[in-house]
């Protein structure tokens, strides 16, 4: 069942040592990042099982690349206990990488409760579920840059810096990563757990096989396809813009050092939180966004501001010192790099699941390259 395509040699990494032959849990498989993340885990051999709702949207990433067939393919709510520890029994993972979530701001609005179920007590339960196991794995914890308790200030928001969050959605998240902090001190801090546990907080994900409602490029898209203009919603907000394969090159990365670094008294340092963020220059607005797409899909877009709108963050920014200097993680690709991959993606993939894990694969073997010509550490070649 855990079969895939190979990625082709020039795009192992650092990576394939760590996975290959190795088993993976990923929690919110179904999704946008949750796809691309099983296919490039497929990608470097190791032996995947998803747990998650049904696919969110229609269409799907995940049934494009027709991963169903190709993981352990499980759906099951984290919302129910009993569900996340019969598949952490079942599974016995080597690396647990938790993304399931309720992950945007406006339904969080509309449905406050689920949102804080599924994202505060859905990762209480993911943790409880490894905490009884009792076994030696390694858990990174998905959340988000808008678990900080956002001021819009200028300076980019560090790892040490308050939780919080204005919206439903936003506090969850904050939430989540205080639990997570307690599950680390009181249960896998000591030299000898067989635990390591980190989190991982990204910017906004960007990138092909986002289907979802409510977001810049999905709703970008939409449009373009049938000929209409864009509907923007929020021009002046400004956002962390990065393709997908940057934070998930994080997540993997972080996931593979913990497993190989001794652990220290106390807990490892990269036992902790993580920030993984573009460049400063890719902090643009929304128009700036929409803009640089229809570079590369010739269209055209009108302003739908609304003076009554739910309250979403107009700037913010993350500070990831931290990942490179522990990590010798960094962005790959800049702002214009992030939205042509992005178009691209679009106009050449169809709804054929040869399309788009063609395009899939090729993106990550493509960005793997580029971040080998920079010198990082994850890329270079293993055999």
């Amino acid at each position: 069942m855990n079969s895939s395509t190979p990625l082709p040699p020039a795009s192992l990494s650092a990576f394939a040592g760590a996975f290959r032959g190795r088993r993976v849990l990923v929690t919110g498989h179904t999704g946008f990042k949750g796809s691309w993340l099983a296919e490039w885990l497929l990608g470097l051999g190791a032996e995947v099982t998803g747990l998650a709702l049904p696919p969110p949207t229609q269409p799907a990433l995940f049934d494009q690349l027709a991963l169903g067939g190709r993981l352990q393919h499980r759906i099951g709510d984290i919302r129910d206990p009993a569900v996340v520890r019969r598949a952490v029994d079942e599974v016995q993972p080597d690396f647990v990488f938790h993304l399931a979530a309720q992950p945007l701001v406006r339904l969080s609005y509309e449905q406050p409760v689920e949102t804080y179920a599924t994202n505060v007590m859905g990762t209480v339960h993911v943790l409880d579920a490894v905490r009884q196991a009792g076994r030696a794995c390694v858990v990174v914890a998905v959340t988000t840059d808008k678990c900080y308790e956002n001021r819009e200030w200028l300076h980019s928001y560090r790892e040490e810096d308050a939780m919080g969050g204005y919206d439903p959605y936003s506090s969850s998240k904050g939430a989540a990563e205080l639990v997570i902090g307690a599950y680390r001190r009181s249960f896998f801090s000591a030299a000898d757990s067989p635990v390591r546990l980190a989190s991982a907080r990204a910017g906004n994900v960007i990138g092909g096989g986002d289907w979802a409602l409510d977001r810049i490029v999905p709703d970008c898209i939409r449009a373009l396809q049938r000929g209409e203009a864009i509907p923007v919603r929020n021009k002046v907000a400004t956002r962390p813009w990065q393709h997908v394969l940057e934070p998930l090159s994080g997540y993997l990365w972080l996931a593979a050092r913990l497993a190989a670094v001794p652990p220290a008294p106390g807990g490892a340092p990269l036992a902790s939180a993580f920030n993984f963020g573009p460049a400063l220059t890719s902090n643009r607005t929304v128009a700036d966004l929409v803009q640089e797409l229809l570079r590369h899909w010739p269209g055209r877009w009108e302003d739908r501001s609304d003076p009554r709108a739910v309250h979403e963050a107009k700037l913010l920014n993350l500070a990831t010192d931290k990942a490179h200097h522990l990590l010798g993680w960094q962005p790959v690709w800049d702002f214009a790099e992030t939205i042509a991959h992005t178009a691209a993606w679009y106009r050449q993939c169809g709804a054929e699941p040869a399309s788009a894990h063609a395009c899939t694969t090729g993106q990550i073997a493509a960005y793997t390259a580029t971040a080998r010509t920079r010198g990082l550490a994850w890329a270079q070649a293993k055999n």
